[in-house]
């Protein structure tokens, strides 16, 4: 447990004027409301809300800041209040806690439902105030720190989530220190044999590395302090996790990562970065196209810096990073190096908090999707990516995903733009709307009023505002579509039971048929029969009420064939193991895009004659269909289906690995039932496997055994 005197040094030493008394009531109140609180190490609750606000305090943040690190977990693991929180800490105080806190008391129809919508949540919090995810980044930091008492289903969930969401977030806001231990944490959980079997091979060579990072840094010191610059100059072994990342980007072994050290010159001033970059081309030869200038265009976190690649002493790659030290201050702490302390209020002043545009764009895009699946998914694409900087017919700089189209530029600027766009205009040359965009391009759209989203567009577009834009078109298509098939179907009945649609409708009879069958509006009772969520007949049995009379005594004792709309609580339980919610008697399919297994968080769509086709949750094509076809479907409990299922398998090259592969499908109790295999000239060998599985919890087992094998490298599944 960190001591309350060591917090309150911490703060001390970098706001002398912080309301101590504040941070200690604070302190001794979480401590008493987790009192008899234990972890999953067995040690008491409150050493995780103190060392979160050890964190708070190394990043130097304001008194509020570490009050709600301290109280973080007590509305949602103790019987405190917001409104507890508020009469004694204050409202500014209050509304961090509640930005961080967990939506743990609403019920979501997944877990993926609620991991979305605590995002989302937080999302509107932080958009707001900039402090509810910097204490949650650092909750989440010492959550990662400890991991290793939860169990490793758990572990594998938790770290999966840092990495996509966290790690990106961290980085977003310049904090390069939280986002690499972060992101090591996470490498270590995700894949523990790569983990160490990188820690081992680097150990082996640090003698050899250590050398050759103290040689360069002098040299690249030498050669600048003569020239007449004052400089600082400094090298480091670049972090696992990157060196694993360039491994699976280059298609290579860790013995053939040249560019394994990063060296940092830090300079008094702008004109010294430019000046000591034409020294270092001018003694090592540049890499071309590695060169990036982040100081003229600096990335959206505000970091600023010259980066290049050269080959330096014994003709080895070495990347140099050249910043001034203003630069290099916000380029580790990031935006906790903008925070301002005075009297009476606290935080970034205007200019710095204008900077954060992607956090005003998050903000908008969550505002326009209502599926929480989609929201975070598209979330995750728009934060984890290099940036792509090009310009406007005027100037202006955007800043985009690497790989964005013309059509992520155009939905930037506006859906209509986007909805219309035919291509664009690169450099003056006419390019096609997947023509990826490049760094300093100039983009002008060409439109034309005839033009329609196409749902192939989605294959190509790369942001989340693009992607949603595209999506709420079509589905708003799909819509209209459904309702006047929906007119056709309900008048084709009618007709067959001699009854007038045209005198339902002007009557406006038909609005008492929608509320009878629960619809809400005569409109949604058309799109429902469109879709197939409704059958004909129900809402004949409640136009013509005598018709279902004389059915039933015509039946003795038989069933309907359909459930009715207003018995949504029923299920149906299929011989796949699948169970609907509130439909009977249709078809199940399985999407072959994804390949469900059973055990798998799943998704079910009505597809209009061929019954349901179930989806995994995270899969990309289902992120495309209209949720309004969406049906709940689950495993059964009894559910022994084998479903098909691939994994790939990135390993080395050496002579006797797909044995020893093969061997643990077979100690797993499964049959590879097909495979490919492709080597490159670099030694590096990718393998698909194809087999029959009937529990995802085995896949897990499998892909963790797999990792075990010397020489594999990579894991996952298709």
């Amino acid at each position: 447990m960190v001591p309350l005197s060591e917090i309150i040094g911490k703060v001390s030493a970098y706001h002398p004027g912080a309301n101590i008394d504040l941070i200690s009531k604070a302190y001794v109140y979480a401590s008493q409301m987790h009192d008899g609180q234990s972890r999953k190490s067995g040690d008491p609750y409150f050493i995780h809300p103190s060392q979160v606000a050890r964190i708070i305090a190394e990043m130097k943040l304001d008194t509020a800041s570490v009050c709600a690190a301290l109280l973080h977990d007590v509305v949602e693991d103790t019987a405190a209040t917001n409104d507890d929180i508020e009469k004694l800490f204050g409202a500014e105080v209050s509304f961090l806690v509640d930005g961080v806190t967990k939506l743990g008391r609403v019920n979501f129809s997944s877990k993926e439902d609620q991991q979305a919508e605590s995002f989302r949540k937080m999302l509107v919090a932080m958009a707001r105030d900039i402090r509810v995810l910097m204490v949650k980044l650092a909750d989440r930091l010492d959550n990662m720190r400890t991991l290793e008492h939860m169990k490793v289903d758990s572990q594998e969930r938790i770290a999966q989530e840092t990495l996509d969401i966290f790690a990106p977030l961290a980085g977003r806001l310049g904090m390069a220190w939280l986002k690499n231990e972060l992101e090591t944490l996470c490498f270590q959980y995700l894949k523990p044999e790569t983990f160490n079997d990188l820690q081992r091979k680097s150990k082996k060579l640090a003698r050899d590395r250590d050398k050759f990072i103290q040689d360069v840094t002098r040299r690249l010191e030498s050669m600048l302090i003569e020239r007449g610059f004052s400089v600082e100059v400094t090298g480091r072994i670049k972090y696992p996790y990157s060196i694993y990342r360039k491994m699976m980007q280059s298609g290579c072994d860790f013995e053939q990562v040249h560019d394994f050290g990063a060296f940092r010159v830090i300079t008094e001033t702008v004109s010294d970065c430019y000046a000591a970059l034409g020294v270092v081309h001018s003694q090592w030869t540049p890499v071309p196209g590695r060169f990036k200038d982040y100081i003229a265009l600096p990335k959206p976190n505000m970091y600023q810096s010259l980066h290049t690649t050269v080959l330096g002493p014994g003709h080895r790659r070495i990347e140099v990073q050249i910043r001034t030290r203003e630069m290099h201050q916000i380029a580790e702490r990031g935006i906790a190096a903008h925070w301002k302390y005075k009297e009476g209020e606290s935080g970034m002043d205007e200019r710095d908090a204008a900077r954060f545009t992607w956090l005003r764009q998050l903000m908008e895009f969550q505002k326009d999707v209502h599926d929480p699946a989609e929201f975070l998914e598209s979330v995750k694409v728009d934060l984890f990516h290099d940036e792509v900087f090009v310009f406007t017919p005027k100037g202006d700089v955007k800043v985009f995903p690497r790989g964005a189209t013309p059509l992520d530029f155009a939905y930037a600027i506006h859906s209509d733009i986007g909805h219309h766009c035919t291509g664009a205009r690169v450099n003056d040359a006419i390019v096609p709307l997947r023509h990826q965009l490049h760094n300093g391009d100039t983009i002008e759209i060409i439109g034309s009023e005839h033009q329609r989203p196409s749902k192939d567009w989605l294959d190509f577009v790369v942001t989340g505002r693009a992607r949603s834009r595209i999506r709420a078109f079509l589905r708003n298509e799909q819509h209209q579509r459904s309702i006047s098939l929906g007119k056709e179907i309900l008048e084709r009945a009618m007709r067959r039971e001699s009854l007038s649609y045209s005198k339902l409708v002007k009557s406006g009879e038909i609005n008492k048929v929608a509320e009878k069958l629960r619809t809400g509006t005569a409109e949604e009772l058309f799109s429902r029969l469109g879709y197939g969520k409704l059958a004909p007949l129900q809402v004949l049995d409640v136009v013509k009420p005598e018709r279902r009379a004389e059915k039933e005594s015509s039946e003795a004792g038989g069933h309907a064939d359909l459930e009715h709309e207003h018995h949504p609580s029923k299920r149906h339980e299929h011989h796949d193991g699948i169970q609907i919610g509130g439909i009977e008697d249709v078809l199940v399919r399985f999407g072959r895009c994804c390949n469900p297994i059973p055990g798998d968080a799943v998704i079910g769509w009505i597809t209009r004659g061929r019954g349901v086709t179930v989806h995994r949750r995270e899969c990309q094509k289902a992120m495309t269909l209209d949720p309004e076809r969406r049906v709940a479907v689950t495993w059964s409990g009894q559910s022994k289906s084998e479903m098909p299922a691939r994994i790939r398998v990135i390993c080395s090259d050496r002579p006797g690995i797909l044995k020893d592969v093969s061997h643990v499908f077979t100690d797993t109790g499964l049959n590879i039932i097909g495979a490919t295999v492709t080597t490159s000239k670099s030694g590096q060998a990718d393998n698909i496997f194809q087999f029959s599985i009937d529990d995802v919890s085995k896949l897990r087992v499998l892909i963790r055994n797999i990792l075990k094998v010397s020489g594999v490298q990579d894991v996952h599944r298709l």
